[in-house]
């Protein structure tokens, strides 16, 4: 099943990384975020991506193009270029990855539109390029193919940003420490059959008008996860994450390197 991921956002809120690179190439020790996504993904045996550029796609072209460059140490002859060889095991041999520009400020919904071509053949699956999480994607697709709706999304309860003060009056009862949420929140990766392309037009919002139709029509079902999730925000989130990858304390990390 294809992957499609949104990798085409500005990524405003984090200027220290993204004003020199998509959001979705900021890295977590020394890898792209997209690639940790990515093996996600592929540990589940799903390994035909389609990347859905647009701000800095060059930055993502030029990656995947110099995939093997960038990640192995190699052995050419000056006299004949052709002759290069890389040193090591590749993990990713199998991946296949098509990249399309979708343009810079294309809404999500439009840049699913603009790939239509690479993705309308067949199911396909779809997430954000700007957070990671150790969704079970077997188990999503299970339910989507269970449940015959044209698209299914991954929820989750996320944990409150702040603390919080319980009150009575002016006397304060209680502090809790970023509790967890008690609502519902979409986090991506979704699932959808190839219908999904009659609710998308070139300026859609995808988490607006087409997933409030699919709501009205009951043509929409939820995936629960309990387990990791977290967007990279701010430039405290990125560190948090170099820190965790560092200590060997990556809930994410599905895969094995192996």
């Amino acid at each position: 099943m294809k992957v499609a991921l949104l990798a085409g956002g500005l990524g405003t809120r984090m200027r220290e990384e993204t004003e020199f690179k998509p959001k979705p190439m900021v890295e977590v020790g020394g890898k792209p975020l997209l690639w940790h996504i990515m093996k996600n993904f592929a540990h589940h045996g799903h390994t035909e991506f389609v990347v859905l550029a647009g701000y800095k796609a060059w930055d993502i072209k030029q990656y995947f193009h110099s995939y093997l460059l960038n990640n192995h140490d190699f052995t050419v002859s000056l006299g004949d270029p052709s002759s290069i060889r890389y040193h090591g095991k590749n993990n990713e041999a199998d991946w296949t990855i098509t990249v399309v520009d979708t343009g810079l400020d294309t809404p999500t919904g439009g840049r699913l539109f603009r790939a239509r071509r690479h993705l309308e053949d067949s199911t396909f699956m779809c997430t954000y390029g700007d957070g990671l999480a150790s969704v079970d994607v077997s188990r999503l697709v299970e339910l989507h193919l269970k449940q015959k709706a044209t698209a299914t999304v991954t929820v989750t309860q996320p944990f409150s940003r702040f603390g919080v003060v319980e009150t009575s009056g002016p006397a304060v009862l209680n502090f809790r420490e970023k509790p967890q949420i008690e609502s519902l929140v979409s986090i991506g990766y979704f699932v959808f059959d190839p219908g999904i392309f009659g609710y998308l037009e070139e300026d859609s919002v995808l988490e607006n008008e087409p997933m409030d139709l699919l709501a009205q029509r009951r043509e929409i079902s939820a995936f629960h996860h309990s387990g990791f999730w977290q967007p990279l925000d701010t430039f405290r989130e990125y560190q948090a994450f170099n820190k965790m990858w560092s200590a060997g304390n990556a809930p994410w990390k599905t895969w094995s390197d192996t």
